[in-house]
């Protein structure tokens, strides 16, 4: 359902759209209708003058866990995965305008890959960031084999990536996948007011820095592309159904 992405603009904080995840009931886990959401906002942000920058956020406790395992499950047993996924990671990794957000707790997935394409991320010390793709039969996602290499260089990745281990947020802040850590009370305060404050910047001048620190994304863009072709083969996988059965039935 759409209501589990909001997509808002709140006018304490003039230039901002958030896109928050309020699915809680299903730890903020990702549908391809909630993708299907993210990416028109994304696209929105990136012709509307009024808004400067785009903030993620999620529930308390709850950034998300990721990809609705459901989706993928039915996708392994001989449905269709469309193009959801993929449409989504393109349009944020081609973002043109600043992109930030604000983790509290659990962000597992693309509740953790999500961030290697935001310029800048504030969390909650109680939060963990941890993709089990390798756990579930799968690759990483989101260029994510690409960037964080670059970021936290590789046996931080590795560990995080292929050996599935979790980074506490003081751990993800050293690794640089995070920029602040604050209290878990103050930071969607912190993550809007952050926003609010790269809203007020003259805007051509910040677009051509933020080009500049980023660099060309075709690289990234491909590599998005080439990660998608093996991860849709591996969840035809046998071993990949039996991850997600083994899943499904905790």
């Amino acid at each position: 359902m759409t209501d589990h992405v909001l997509v808002e603009r709140p006018e304490a904080f003039p230039g901002v759209q958030v896109i928050r995840f309020n699915r809680p009931e299903k730890k903020n886990a990702i549908t391809r209708e909630m993708y299907a959401k993210m990416t028109n906002a994304l696209t929105v942000a990136g012709t509307d003058p009024a808004v400067r920058v785009t903030a993620f956020l999620g529930t308390e406790g709850c950034f998300s866990a990721g990809n609705d395992m459901a989706d993928f499950l039915a996708f392994a047993m001989g449905g269709t995965m469309g193009t959801e996924v993929l449409d989504f990671l393109r349009a944020l990794a081609a973002a043109k305008k600043p992109v930030v957000s604000g983790v509290d707790g659990l962000a597992i997935g693309i509740g953790t890959t999500i961030h290697l394409h935001c310029d800048l991320t504030v969390s909650s010390p109680r939060s963990v960031f941890k993709t089990p793709f390798v756990d579930l039969a799968l690759v990483p996602e989101a260029a994510s084999s690409l960037v964080a290499p670059r970021i936290m260089g590789h046996q931080r990745a590795f560990a995080l990536l292929a050996a599935g281990e979790p980074l506490a947020a003081a751990d993800a802040l050293q690794a640089g996948l995070i920029w602040k850590v604050v209290g878990q009370e103050a930071v969607e305060e912190e993550t809007l007011s952050l926003a609010a404050r790269l809203a007020w910047k003259p805007p051509e001048a910040l677009r051509i820095a933020r080009d500049l620190i980023r660099g060309d994304r075709s690289d990234v863009l491909s590599r998005i592309d080439e990660e998608a072709r093996h991860f849709a083969a591996q969840l035809k996988s046998a071993e990949a159904r039996a991850a997600f059965e083994a899943f499904m039935r905790r």
